[in-house]
């Protein structure tokens, strides 16, 4: 399993720390673990809106600036999927924790074998909640997580699904929406877009985070909008 963690600390020092136990676990654990290190909540928030593929986060509660707890606000609103995990030097923020659904508070100085515990909680948690769509391409079955999926379009009578590859299959897309989640869009007769990678619309276009852009059919651009403000 590959798993994306982001360490959110405004001391470089201690987010290095914490890097290698992550890199200690992944190499105990098989897993395949891409870490990045944030000084602060609004450098975080900055890469998350543009790339909103992050699998767990380990948040210092307290921050210059934005706090830990806040930030987790925030990101809850748009992935309630994604494992938190707070750090902090003092146990009074436990409760807040409550709030967005975190998996574990930690208290500084962390030990790494408590850490370990919550990681392998976190991707046991992430295997069984994490839904997917299962693709039956020539000699294989794949399940692709929709979290992945940027987008689906057709052409003639193939639906590609654009995630960490293209997979292409011949299905029809209106099938293919039904077993998408609440999160996918259909614009237009030929493309279903995920709204966590919307980056902007236009009245032509819908702007994509990790770069590209979709045509926008003409009359499609209040419905979209409508549906990415009721997504937040």
């Amino acid at each position: 399993m590959t798993c994306k963690l982001a360490i959110c600390d405004d001391n470089e020092e201690y987010a290095q720390f914490i890097d290698g136990l992550v890199a200690q676990w992944a190499e105990r654990s098989g897993v395949q673990a891409r870490t990045a290190r944030f000084p602060s909540a609004e450098a975080f928030l900055f890469r998350y809106e543009e790339e909103r593929d992050f699998d767990i986060l380990l948040l210092d509660v307290e921050m210059g600036g934005m706090d830990g707890v806040e930030l987790a606000k925030r990101v809850r609103r748009q992935d309630d999927g994604v494992q938190i995990v707070f750090i902090s030097g003092y146990a009074d923020y436990i409760a807040e924790g409550y709030e967005v659904s975190a998996l574990h508070y930690l208290t500084k100085p962390v030990d790494g074998d408590k850490l370990f515990q919550v990681l392998t909680r976190a991707v046991g948690r992430l295997r069984r909640n994490e839904p997917t769509l299962t693709l039956e391409l020539p000699g294989e079955v794949v399940r692709v997580p929709l979290s992945k999926i940027r987008y689906v379009d057709v052409l003639h009578n193939y639906v590609t699904v654009h995630a960490d590859r293209d997979y292409n299959l011949k299905r029809p897309l209106g099938e293919l929406e039904q077993e998408l989640g609440g999160q996918f869009y259909r614009i237009g007769r030929s493309c279903v877009v995920n709204l966590n990678f919307v980056s902007r619309v236009t009245r032509t276009s819908v702007e994509l985070s990790g770069g590209g852009s979709l045509p926008l059919p003409r009359g499609q651009y209040e419905g979209l909008n409508r549906a990415i403000i009721e997504r937040i």
